[in-house]
């Protein structure tokens, strides 16, 4: 790898990994200021003691956390809250926990922010003419059919668990007003500012620092353990350049075998299904990094790569970083699910939920 090479992978990569490692410390002293236990007794009073309303909110919550601070945050934050709602109102956690890791995935469509093979892409989007608000247009209809076909497979499947009514929990302890209002209007602020087009290296990065600043000046203590992620910024970063040096010598002629050529619809499903059996079979970035160069030549092509590897990996244990996040988070709570029902069951949602994205890209096109 040359050294003009080595500046463009960075110059790609870097504002990747600053947003990657802003948000999750944004998410992080959100959740330790209380902002998404607020939330979620906010989801139990508004659920007014029916069990599939205030599942209905708690999907609302899912796809807003999904969309504007990334399906990550969705995974590491919102997986507890769901599953600490149906401790204590004693329903099956189950529906919420798969609300959560579901959402995660098929929902982080619709913005740039929503997921880290979508920032990836607006290099490539960039060089086809399309900038944030072209992005946006592009990605809104599929990003509505996902999230539908989601809901409605979540439904079917889990309509017995989400019968009935509960009673109404005690609201969450109290936390520090000043930190919590501050939290929670930077956490609502950042979304607009991502969706307008600022860069989101730079808008999650002041946010923490925000953060960061107001924490440390109210309670240090109660802040001194925010988890920075740069173990796993690092293995990204190492994953990149691997990638890239493999795609140089000799990857790129095989994948463009896979991918095929063209934008009618059914070239946009053998572009979705290779990124979805590439997600599901090793991870959905870097399935998303070796299909980008074969499926960039148009707009059509390269959102419906972003279906296959974003709305599809729920198949594997290992098909999204989400999935490994929301799956230690289960654990640590105690719950277990079969991996041959959440395979099923996933492979179910990825159908619906890809399909009917696919139709909305085919549509909108």
């Amino acid at each position: 790898m040359t050294g003009a090479e080595l500046a463009d992978l960075v110059a790609r990569v870097g504002p990747v990994l600053v947003f990657f490692v802003a948000i999750t410390v944004v998410a992080e002293i959100a959740d330790a200021a209380g902002v998404f236990d607020v939330a979620g007794h906010w989801a139990t009073r508004a659920g007014r003691h029916r069990t599939p309303v205030l599942w209905l909110l708690f999907v609302v919550v899912a796809v807003v956390c999904t969309v504007f601070l990334s399906l990550d945050t969705t995974a590491v934050l919102l997986t507890p809250v769901g599953l600490a709602i149906a401790a204590q109102l004693d329903i099956s956690p189950v529906p919420f926990a798969l609300t959560t890791l579901w959402l995660a995935n098929t929902a982080s469509l619709l913005l740039p922010v929503s997921n880290l093979t979508n920032l990836l892409s607006l290099h490539q989007f960039a060089a086809l003419g399309v900038g944030h608000p072209g992005y946006v247009r592009l990605a809104a209809l599929p990003a509505a059919g996902a999230v539908v076909g989601t809901v409605v497979v979540l439904f079917l499947w889990h309509r017995k668990a989400l019968r009935g009514r509960y009673a109404l929990d005690a609201a969450p302890e109290p936390h520090d007003p000043t930190m919590l209002r501050l939290a929670a209007g930077v956490c609502v602020a950042v979304g607009p500012l991502f969706a307008l087009g600022l860069s989101p290296a730079w808008v999650s990065s002041v946010a923490a620092m925000v953060l960061l600043v107001a924490a440390w000046s109210r309670d240090r203590s109660r802040f001194a353990h925010v988890a920075v992620p740069w173990r796993m910024a690092l293995g990204v970063a190492v994953l990149f350049v691997l990638l890239d040096l493999a795609l140089r010598h000799g990857l790129q002629p095989a994948l463009a075998s896979l991918a095929g050529t063209g934008t009618a619809p059914i070239d946009l499903v053998r572009v979705a299904g290779s990124g979805a059996l590439a997600a599901n079979v090793v991870n959905n970035l870097p399935a998303y990094i070796a299909l980008e160069s074969v499926t960039a030549d148009a707009p059509p092509r390269l959102m419906a790569l972003l279906i296959g590897v974003n709305v599809a990996p729920l198949v594997t244990p290992w098909a999204s970083l989400a999935t490994l996040l929301w799956a230690q988070r289960c654990r640590a709570r105690g719950i277990q699910i079969s991996p041959w029902t959440l395979a099923a069951q996933g492979a179910t949602c990825a159908l619906v939920a890809a399909g009917l994205a696919l139709g909305a890209l085919v549509v909108a096109g």
